[in-house]
């Protein structure tokens, strides 16, 4: 039985009982159902979680301090907030068996583990957080955090607008991966807008930027954004994956360049809505 914060939550009671011998009440978690699911679901881990690992089975060995990676440690978070609830005693202390009788709150005790868990991202500087639906998000940079909570951008394109909205939702997950993979969506995005407002490309690329602007020295330096981010997306791995290519790896050059593309998308978006 894995209990914390002065009995707040009770680690997989509800979902993995352990029945009193007496009846049909619940007295515990069963620790190798709970051990089993674990094993199944997260590769790499077990139950009880191991904080030590040895690498050599020999008496010159040594224990070395052991953790999972960060995103199966993640997994593990959202996997404890599925079966995590509040016990709420029943009845009498079990004088037999030694033991209580206990129902649970499930509410009670993911709203309870939620808040424990940021508290620790937040005091160990960790930028994620667990929100209410049990799914741990990245707590993206103000700037771009900002830009991505505004209005849903519809363009009046259904596939346009769901490739906005599968960057959008990639980008804010846990993993460096996916959020890449953001990127490369965006960029997709980027390519199909531009041919939005003509057959030729290069003239509707040219209608979408004069409707942006009036004042003819910002129109140029948006024309030549457009025409860096392009070529930054064609040489990075971006949009294709040829050799001569180098790839952007590095997460802060991530949301670099996916706040740089998007504030050009939305800009794009908003003051061609009306035309």
């Amino acid at each position: 039985m894995w209990q914390h914060s002065q009995n707040r939550v009770h680690l997989g009671g509800g979902r993995f009982p352990e029945q009193c011998p007496d009846g049909t009440a619940i007295c515990g978690n069963n620790e190798q159902s709970l051990k089993g699911a674990i094993e199944a679901e997260l590769d790499g881990l077990t139950w009880p979680l191991p904080t030590v690992h040895r690498d050599k089975d020999d008496f010159l060995s040594t224990d070395e301090p052991w953790h999972p990676e960060t995103l199966i440690a993640l997994d593990l978070v959202e996997f404890v907030w599925r079966i995590v609830a509040k016990p709420i005693i029943i009845g009498s202390y079990h004088d037999y068996h030694r033991h209580h009788h206990y129902t649970f709150d499930e509410d009670a005790g993911r709203d309870a583990f939620r808040d424990d868990v940021n508290r620790i991202f937040e005091r160990n500087g960790l930028a994620y957080e667990l929100k209410p639906d049990g799914q741990v998000w990245r707590v993206l940079p103000a700037v771009i955090g900002e830009a991505l909570s505004r209005p849903y951008l519809r363009t009046g394109d259904s596939t346009l607008d769901v490739m906005l909205e599968e960057s959008r939702s990639k980008f804010s997950g846990p993993s460096p991966l996916i959020c890449r993979e953001a990127l490369e969506r965006l960029c997709d995005a980027w390519e199909r807008i531009k041919s939005i407002a003509h057959a030729d490309k290069a003239k509707s690329i040219g209608l979408l930027l004069d409707r942006c602007a009036e004042e003819s020295g910002f129109r140029t330096l948006l024309e030549k954004e457009a025409r860096e981010l392009t070529v930054i997306a064609n040489n990075h791995l971006l949009r294709h994956h040829e050799v001569r290519q180098e790839p952007v790896i590095d997460v802060q050059h991530v949301n670099y360049l996916y706040h740089r593309l998007f504030a050009i998308l939305e800009l794009i978006i908003r003051k061609n809505a009306a035309c």
